[in-house]
């Protein structure tokens, strides 16, 4: 871990764009697949998909739909961090642009994230570096979702073992109430490529902001609560376990890599000096985003328990 973090600390420009690059790449050939299955969608239920032939592919209109869901993507991915990026030059500290994550993942990334090179010494620094990026990249991917949803179609229901269920956050259920109504039974809704984009950038957010550990939740909580801060970090790693067995079994995944990051903060120089009251309403005001924001499973069906009864193991 040292010697990865010591390459980060060194400016690579030339790195920073061939990320940017690989993953506008990634994203815009996963959002083919969601652009097919978007315009497909009323096929999907009763015939078979269409074969992936030249023609398929080469659709005009699936094609900008995937750039568009590209582009939307990184917008949000890119708001996020410039936002930390930003409030860092704004306190003089020093800290790299963004590395994006190219991955052949459901979304077509991994994410980004910048290096904090120089000292988080303050309480407002901590705080205002760690909420400004989930709420720059919540204020894109909000219209975004809500655009999309204007424009997703409902569908007959689709088979569960012939398509991915994602999982909804509260965000998502009031605006598709808002947009659909109730759906009747036997039906679905197909998400426009922007409006999976969006539903991307509310998951980004809300796994950003769990309080644990070095996620910008983790920087929010040590802000407010200091040293404290580490009884909450070990209640969610417990609660991982919880949501992997009976939710989405990622969330192992989660509880390693933040144990692996670590939970612990350097002690910041003004631990006695209160954030303010303006600050507070903020940290409401991200409770609020997170709890609108949080998946319990992110996708649906891969829970501990449904996975050991498909291969055999009843519980």
């Amino acid at each position: 871990m040292g010697r990865l973090a010591a390459f980060f600390d060194k400016p690579r420009l030339w790195l920073n764009g061939l990320l940017f690059a690989l993953t506008v790449a990634s994203t815009f050939v996963v959002g083919l697949g969601w652009s097919l299955s978007y315009l497909h969608a009323d096929r999907l239920a009763s015939d078979p998909p269409p074969a992936l032939t030249a023609a398929v592919l080469l659709d005009p209109k699936a094609l900008g739909l995937s750039l568009l869901y590209a582009v939307v993507l990184m917008a949000i991915l890119l708001a996020h961090e410039l936002g930390h990026y930003l409030t860092c030059r704004r306190y003089g500290i020093d800290a790299s642009l963004p590395f994006f994550i190219p991955a052949p993942t459901l979304v077509g990334t991994m994410g980004a994230f910048i290096r904090i090179r120089g000292a988080v010494t303050r309480r407002r620094q901590l705080f205002d570096i760690g909420v400004a990026g989930p709420l720059a990249g919540f204020v894109l991917a909000l219209p975004a979702l809500a655009w999309g949803l204007s424009r997703s179609r409902v569908v007959p229901a689709i088979p569960a073992d012939e398509a991915i269920a994602f999982g909804e956050p509260l965000l998502l259920k009031a605006l598709g109430a808002a947009v659909f109504g109730s759906l009747e039974a036997g039906q679905d809704i197909i998400l426009h490529p922007v409006a999976f984009a969006g539903w991307v950038g509310i998951l980004v957010t809300a796994l950003n902001l769990l309080p644990v550990g070095q996620l910008d939740g983790g920087h929010i909580i040590y802000a407010l609560a200091g040293p404290r801060s580490r009884r909450l970090a070990t209640a969610w790693l417990i609660l991982f376990v919880v949501l992997a067995v009976f939710f989405w079994v990622g969330w192992f995944v989660w509880a390693l890599l933040i144990l692996v990051l670590g939970l612990g903060h350097p002690r910041l120089l003004d631990d006695g000096i209160p954030l303010g009251n303006a600050r507070k309403v903020l940290a409401g005001v991200v409770l609020a985003v997170f709890l609108l924001s949080f998946i319990p499973d992110p996708v649906k069906g891969y829970d501990l328990i449904t996975i050991l009864r498909q291969i055999g193991i009843g519980i």
